[in-house]
């Protein structure tokens, strides 16, 4: 039998922020199974499941503290492993710029900025010593486009990706790779939390799937694959690239007419 002519690899050791719910744990699954050492960093403990699986190690800390990233180096240190790094740590607070606290500011800024950035200035020295790295800054589609009553959260995300181009032309000759995944609606933490909170949840997924081309909300899983791809070797021709994983919601503005009847 003939042997794949296309093959990816994926670095040695990946770390994830966020790795205890939503896309980071998923992500963290997969590399897992693909055999990669995987590195979750999250407030909150390791999730049972990949604390049983042999090649995950957890950092239970806040991603914005210096204190947090001193311990992830310091275990990245006690190997040569070429490495990955995806933050994915993120959280949201729902009201228009009027409602908004320098509490509910602050907090945003912390975890979704102050977090990325730390993570990438932790990482960055590690990958240029061993001449390779990989960055995936998971962004959204509401750094692009305004979700109403999102406004710092969307803020957040605009920054983030503006953040990771910079990075990846900044260290482009140093071999280390930086890209943007940019996820839209998926059924895992933050949507999963609009979704619960919803008067009616069953109408509120109909909603919001009936705006997928598709018709569904994608799966966690579906989204961390990209995140994969953008991990591998087969990505090298990227560089400070986003790619926008949300099952075609932002390919066009109204992609329904025909489905409402209408003939033009």
């Amino acid at each position: 039998m003939t042997s794949p002519v296309v093959q990816f690899s994926l670095p040695e050791m990946v770390v994830v922020t966020g790795a205890s719910s939503g896309l980071g744990h998923e992500l963290s699954r997969l590399l897992l199974a693909n055999g990669v050492a995987t590195v979750g960093v999250d407030v909150a403990g390791a999730q049972p499941d990949l604390a049983a699986i042999t090649g995950y190690h957890h950092v239970a800390g806040d991603v914005g503290a210096e204190a947090t990233w001193t311990e992830v180096v310091d275990y990245l240190r006690q190997s040569n492993a070429s490495l990955g790094l995806v933050t994915s740590a993120a959280i949201l607070d729902v009201g228009d710029v009027t409602e908004v606290t320098l509490e509910i500011l602050s907090r945003a800024m912390h975890v979704n900025i102050v977090g990325t950035v730390l993570a990438i200035k932790a990482l960055v020295p590690l990958m240029v010593e061993r001449k390779n790295g990989a960055i995936v800054a998971v962004a959204s589609v509401n750094a692009t486009l305004a979700e109403q009553q999102l406004a710092i959260y969307n803020a957040t995300k605009a920054a983030v990706r503006q953040l990771a181009r910079t990075v990846a032309v900044d260290h482009a000759r140093d071999g280390v790779r930086t890209n943007v995944l940019s996820p839209g609606p998926m059924m895992a933490g933050l949507f999963k939390r609009h979704l619960e909170s919803a008067n009616d949840s069953q109408q509120f997924l109909a909603t919001r799937s009936a705006r997928q081309p598709e018709g569904r909300i994608l799966e966690a899983a579906e989204v961390a694959q990209a995140a994969l791809f953008l991990l591998s070797s087969g990505a090298t021709a990227l560089r400070g690239t986003e790619i926008i994983a949300d099952g075609g919601l932002t390919t066009s503005f109204d992609f329904r007419t025909g489905a409402e009847g209408a003939s033009v």
